[in-house]
């Protein structure tokens, strides 16, 4: 029975995470919506039963923002002449990430006497590490390929156009910011947590989660290395190395990490030279790392395209759209640019890619002060969302919803709610 509940709430977790759509469903319905309907009702029945709105004080900052950025996106939209509404309806996303989010920790909750970030961050390590299981599965045999696309809708054709390798919900740079957010926390909890310093057991899973997330995360999606190099960054900065003490407990955490690691590089460099398919998955997850050892460049098609043609800015003189857009971003190609701080500038300008920043910014500073202890997890975080902009215009809202539900559901006292 425990089983069935872990495995249950894992499933939760995954598809709010890696949300997705169903082939024999409407193309607007997918698992966040599904589950934030579910969390409105939830919502509504308890706040009705406390006969008060159960809302942590400085969630309503992040609802101020979320209210200004979309009445910006709705001007720009409006004065543009536009229908091109993806950001003007900025606060319905938001509020569908909130009340899914709220759902997940309840069903959390039902399941563990406490929910804290440890728990909420196993469980996203565990769901990483099935995607990337799913995606090797999914990628070689062909009956389970054919099942997962014939219900799920996640622009598959797409895909096995580009011969990527895709979960359940998974795919390309979305896949990537979120492998990036969970080796973020997946180096919080090896820091933070001096019980799982002392559990070798428990070090070698959680360092064995965190090369695969790595590893087969950069193969589906090359952004996943960018969380990576933070995390590292993460564990070289927790442990105190740079002020030239260490702290003892971590010395284990480091041995242990460097033991896998040699394990890894020595069976990846096994496979490498006998399995073309292992090859062919290498070479694309670390095509930088190939073309620095064998050119002495560090480079990739994707960065070297970036680089070249996609920095496209509005004219100099065009204060217009500088200042409030062109409200275009559904369709990029209007503008010639995948890039998030131009496509940000081209919806509502730079008004909305400041509003938009500090949205971040305030996030990252409230769920700092509601869970103690991870301000610089909250740090890194935020420095993800404005490294992966340089490459995509993606959302990171999802996990910071999380959080302050993951707070309102621990309880700090009657004096943080309203």
């Amino acid at each position: 029975m425990k089983l069935i509940k872990y495995i249950s709430l894992a499933t939760i977790v995954s598809l709010y995470f890696f949300s997705f759509g169903f082939t024999f469903l409407p193309e607007q319905i997918n698992t966040k919506l599904i589950f934030a309907v579910l969390g409105v009702c939830w919502w509504g029945i308890e706040s009705v039963q406390k006969r008060s709105l159960d809302i942590e004080h400085k969630l309503i900052g992040a609802i101020c923002f979320a209210i200004v950025f979309s009445a910006i996106g709705f001007f720009s939209m409006d004065y543009n002449n536009s229908t091109d509404s993806s950001y003007a309806t900025y606060i319905i996303s938001f509020s569908v990430w909130m009340f899914a989010a709220y759902f997940v920790i309840n069903c959390l909750k039902q399941g563990h006497d406490k929910v804290d970030f440890n728990l909420l961050a196993y469980y996203l390590i565990v769901v990483c590490v099935m995607q990337c299981v799913f995606a090797l599965i999914i990628d070689t045999v062909p009956i389970v390929k054919s099942m997962v696309d014939r219900y799920i809708e996640q622009d598959q054709v797409f895909l096995n156009r580009i011969e990527r390798l895709y979960g359940i919900g998974a795919s390309l740079d979305n896949a990537g910011v979120r492998f990036s957010i969970v080796l973020l926390m997946l180096a919080a909890v090896l820091i933070n947590n001096w019980k799982v310093q002392k559990n070798t057991v428990v070090l070698l899973l959680l360092l064995t989660a965190f090369i695969i997330i790595f590893t087969i995360g950069s193969i589906i999606s090359r952004t996943t290395s960018v969380g990576g190099g933070l995390a590292i960054m993460y564990l070289f900065l927790g442990t105190g190395i740079w002020r030239f003490l260490i702290k003892r407990s971590l010395v284990k955490l480091y041995l242990l990490f460097f033991l896998c690691l040699i394990v890894l590089l020595s069976l990846a460099a096994y496979f490498y030279q006998t399995s073309d398919v292992f090859y062919d998955y290498m070479r694309f997850a670390f095509e930088g790392f190939f073309n620095w050892s064998e050119k002495g460049e560090w480079k990739t098609a994707s960065t070297d395209r970036l680089n070249s043609v996609m920095w496209i800015w509005p004219e100099p003189n065009d204060y217009k759209t500088w200042l409030i857009g062109k409200a275009t971003f559904d369709n990029w190609h209007a503008v010639g640019t995948d890039i998030g701080y131009c496509r940000f500038v081209f919806y509502n300008g730079l008004l909305g890619l400041v509003t938009f920043s500090l949205f971040f910014v305030y996030n990252a500073w409230a769920c700092s002060t509601l869970l103690p202890g991870y301000t610089l997890f909250f740090v890194l975080l935020l420095v993800l969302s404005f490294v992966i902009w340089l490459k995509v215009a993606t959302d990171l809202f999802l996990i910071y919803a999380l959080f302050y539900c993951l707070n309102t559901r621990e309880g700090r006292g009657d004096e943080n709610h309203l």
